[in-house]
């Protein structure tokens, strides 16, 4: 790049090679923080920062295809007992909430991989077309949950007959 087309580009993107500054190694470069304890907001009991953010709500991986008459959402939440899985399903989207917990508590440090999420999930999907909510179905097999929902078709017409008094 010729020295008139990079001195163009400079200008449009608003740097230049001579203003350039060096950054300082010591603010690049983070301090490791004090430990700060946070208040839980129901019983006030305190708990660490790193703690408050491990208590987050991990995302459910999902498939959703399509039959000739459904539209399917399959999950895989091997772990979830039934109550701890909630469904709420609208004409144009599906919520997915639950809960998986470990049996037993292992400090990070013995961990050698951690690739399974324990704790809190949600997943919202807003559907491609309208679904009709009251004939959904939802079924777990296998540590798979699966839910069926009847598409609604509008192009379909109906007669109706009238009836002379």
């Amino acid at each position: 790049m010729n020295d008139d087309t990079r001195k163009f580009f400079e200008k449009l993107a608003g740097v230049s090679q001579e203003k350039e500054e060096k950054l300082d190694p010591k603010l690049v470069k983070a301090e490791k923080a004090e430990k700060i304890e946070i208040e839980k907001p129901k019983n006030g009991e305190k708990i660490t920062e790193e703690e408050f953010f491990d208590e987050g709500e991990g995302q459910l991986a999902i498939d959703v295809y399509q039959t000739a008459n459904d539209i399917i959402i399959e999950a895989p939440v091997a772990g979830v007992i039934g109550d701890d899985l909630d469904i709420e399903i609208t004409p144009e989207s599906v919520t997915i909430r639950g809960k998986r917990e470990k049996k037993e508590r292992i400090e990070k440090k013995d961990y050698l991989y951690q690739e399974c999420y324990w704790g809190r999930f949600s997943r919202s999907v807003i559907l491609p077309q309208e679904i009709n909510p009251d004939h959904a179905t939802a079924a777990f097999k296998s540590g798979v949950l699966r839910i069926v929902l009847p598409r609604v078709d509008r192009k379909k017409s109906k007669k109706v007959k009238v009836k002379f008094e």
